[in-house]
C-alpha cells in the first residue's frame, strides 16, 4: 500500500530514476508511456478486474485523494484499498522478477541474495 500511496515502487516513472533499473518510465502492461502509481490505480487496463473489486467499496473515483479520503472512513473501505493495492503490487513485482532474470539472470541472483540478506537482519534472534 506504501508504495501506492507515495509512488515509490515498481512503477516505470519510479525505477527509470534509478540508474541502469529501467530503460523508459513507460508501463509494461500496456502501452502508456509512463507508469506511474495514480496510472496503476486509475487507468491502465491490466488491473481492470482488481480496480472493479475495489470501485465497489470505495466508489469510482479513482483520484490519489479520494481513495485515501474512503480508506480513511471505514475499515471495509480499507481493506478494500489493500487488497488491491497488494494483489497488483505483488503481479508487478513478479513481472519485473522476470525481466529481470530474462535480461541479466546474474544480476536478478544477487539482487535475490541481497534481499534475503536485509530479510534475515529482521528477524528476531
Amino acid at each position: 500500500m506504501t508504495q501506492v500511496l507515495t509512488g515509490h515502487g515498481c512503477f516505470g516513472r519510479y525505477l527509470f530514476r534509478i540508474p541502469q533499473k529501467e530503460p523508459t518510465p513507460g508501463c509494461h502492461h500496456c502501452s502508456s508511456s509512463e507508469d506511474t502509481a495514480q496510472h496503476t490505480l486509475e487507468q491502465c487496463p491490466a488491473w481492470a478486474e482488481q480496480r472493479r473489486a475495489l470501485a465497489v467499496t470505495v466508489g469510482q473515483d479513482m483520484s490519489l485523494s479520494a481513495v485515501v479520503a474512503s480508506m480513511s472512513s471505514s475499515e471495509d473501505s480499507w481493506r478494500a484499498v489493500m487488497d488491491f493495492c497488494e494483489e497488483v503490487m505483488a503481479l508487478k513485482e513478479s513481472a519485473e522478477r522476470t525481466r529481470e532474470r530474462s535480461d541479466n539472470p546474474l544480476r536478478a541472483r544477487r539482487a535475490r541474495g541481497r534481499r534475503r540478506a536485509q530479510f534475515a537482519l529482521l528477524q528476531p534472534p
